[in-house]
């Protein structure tokens, strides 16, 4: 199966407003019909033909047949066992840096392009620090609710832990 993404999932990643997550937004964006779960898993993970599937079930893709191989899924692969603890996916501050100046690009807004400018000037643990939380607390007022609260959610799961306190109101 090489899925591919239906026109729902090219207008949710345009408009950044659909409620997915980085992973499945990675996923949406690595399937074009032309990778097999196979390729899928090696780029995205174990957890690639439970997300297929999800995404599938969603209306997000579609499945496209391989031309002449059929690829067999075990089903461990495809349906985790719910026992098992998701990994704990690595912190960083310069990931959590590196996705709020993403963030901030794509605004068309003065304040935004000013916030980009200071977090993209700050070296210093602490600047960078203070940096995100300033850009954190202005994106409500250049986005919707509902998308600034996303942005926060995937900065303080890409934040370490030692920082997350500093960076919350």
């Amino acid at each position: 199966m090489q899925p591919r993404k239906t026109d729902l999932a090219r207008d949710a990643l345009q408009a950044h407003r659909a409620p997915l997550d980085m992973r499945q937004r990675r996923l949406l964006i690595m399937c074009d019909g032309q990778r097999d779960i196979a390729q899928l898993t090696a780029l995205i993970g174990p957890e690639a033909p439970a997300m297929v599937i999800q995404m599938i079930q969603a209306g997000y893709l579609v499945s496209a047949p391989e031309p002449a191989v059929v690829v067999a899924v075990p089903a461990a692969v495809a349906a985790p066992a719910a026992a098992e603890p998701a990994p704990e996916r690595r912190r960083s501050l310069v990931a959590a840096r590196i996705y709020l100046l993403g963030i901030l690009e794509l605004q068309r807004n003065p304040q935004a392009a000013a916030l980009y400018r200071d977090l993209q000037m700050a070296r210093a643990e602490g600047d960078v620090v203070t940096s995100l939380r300033t850009a954190l607390e202005a994106l409500p007022g250049m986005t919707s609710e509902g998308y600034s609260q996303r942005v926060r959610q995937r900065v303080m799961e890409a934040l370490p832990l030692e920082h997350c306190e500093a960076v919350t109101p």
